[in-house]
């Protein structure tokens, strides 16, 4: 009888070695690590340890007080349906600060996105980006999210649309329109039998119509019906002006973006009517840089609340408290205390920087904090 020794598995063996290699590589660069380096040297590798990133790639001015970035997101971008958003996480004086954008742009080849802000006046984030912002500059990203897409064509019928927009709310629109019109002559013309738009556009001038030559041109080619208004010229766009000038929009799929005013009389006009209008708002996002401690909200299945200064780190004012805490830190092992805030503000206790989660412009997971190192400044709710 004769036995066969089974040589080792080299999947197994390969690993070990990699295991290894790793643990050297480590040990070299401590007390960073190789993950730290690649998000140095290569932001937009899949898995960066640092989140998906975009590297912005040029800006371009559009009007007086807005400009497109156009960004090349890391490898773990997901891709996009115009019309749909992403939110951006910038660092302004210290705090990172996220909002959210309209994608301006269909699926590119090239792979790039881009966005089109509006400075506001004292916005933090949209003075940044329309002032400030240079190619090369990494900022963060989310996945593009939102429902404000344009239905697909039903063959055979010319689909109606109407789409009513004011200020910056014609960014989502324009992604639409280059979607359909930016492609070969025959997918031009394809779009162009597919759809009967009318884009009703208002501004407050003419020369600060973001995108202005390009609707105009969109217009002169017959690919839509475009009627601009202009606040200094003609007053606020109302609902009575809309039905004098699509006296068709009974037959049309309808939808809208811009200020709120303008939004809230849409839908009531189109509720009285029973009529369906799609509608994506633009939400101000206000933040106390100045706020120190506050209370943190454990959300779960017992939901707690915890009041703390300004100079505890969340992780010892819970923990005081009674609240059973992830950690492993004390034995050594990082990243073991973070949890995804919901809403709120905490400030880093080594550095002085805020990271802010706000509902509606930050991811809907939430921002992940490490407790051990942040302190709350403001109200914070954190899921636990």
């Amino acid at each position: 009888m004769s036995t066969t020794t089974a040589a080792p598995d080299a999947s197994a063996r390969t690993g070990r070695l990699r295991t290894g290699f790793r643990s050297l590589l480590d040990a070299a660069v401590t007390p960073l690590s190789v993950d730290d380096l690649l998000d140095h040297f290569a932001p937009l590798r899949t898995g960066a340890a640092t989140g998906l990133q975009g590297r912005i790639v040029s800006v371009h001015k559009e009007t007086a007080d807005a400009a497109t970035l156009v960004i090349k997101p890391g490898r773990d971008w997901a891709g996009h349906i115009p019309g749909q958003y992403v939110r951006v996480g910038v660092d302004v004086d210290g705090v990172r600060l996220w909002r959210t954008y309209s994608l301006t742009h269909g699926p590119r080849r090239d792979g790039r996105i881009s966005i089109t802000v509006k400075a506001i006046p004292g916005g933090a984030v949209s003075q940044h980006l329309v002032r400030q912002a240079r190619a090369g500059q990494m900022i963060q990203l989310a996945q593009a999210e939102g429902d404000f897409v344009l239905a697909p064509p039903v063959a055979g019928r010319r689909q109606k649309l109407l789409l009513v927009t004011a200020g910056s709310g014609i960014t989502p629109v324009i992604g639409m329109l280059r979607n359909l019109y930016s492609r070969d002559e025959a997918a031009q013309e394809a779009a162009r039998a597919a759809y009967d738009i009318v884009l009703v556009h208002s501004a407050m001038k003419r020369d600060e119509v973001i995108f202005g030559a390009e609707l105009r041109a969109h217009a002169a080619a017959g690919r839509l019906r475009l009627i601009e208004r202009h606040t200094d010229t003609d007053g606020l766009l109302t609902t009575a002006d809309l039905e004098a000038e699509v006296p068709d929009l009974a037959e049309r799929t309808a939808y809208a973006c811009g200020p709120a005013g303008l939004l809230d009389a849409l839908e009531a006009f189109y509720d009285e009517r029973r009529l369906t209008l799609h509608t994506e708002r633009f939400r101000p996002t206000v933040v106390d840089v100045d706020a120190e401690g506050g209370t943190l909200t454990f959300a779960g299945a017992a939901a707690t609340t915890v009041e703390t200064d300004g100079s505890v780190p969340i992780l010892d004012a819970a923990e005081s408290a009674g609240v059973l805490m992830p950690s492993g830190c004390r034995m050594g092992i990082c990243m073991g205390c973070v949890l995804p805030m919901r809403s709120g503000a905490v400030r880093d206790l080594r550095t002085g920087e805020l990271t802010v989660a706000v509902p509606g412009e930050t991811h809907p997971d939430g921002v992940k904090i490490q407790t051990c190192i942040s302190a709350a400044a403001g109200d914070c709710t954190l899921d636990h």
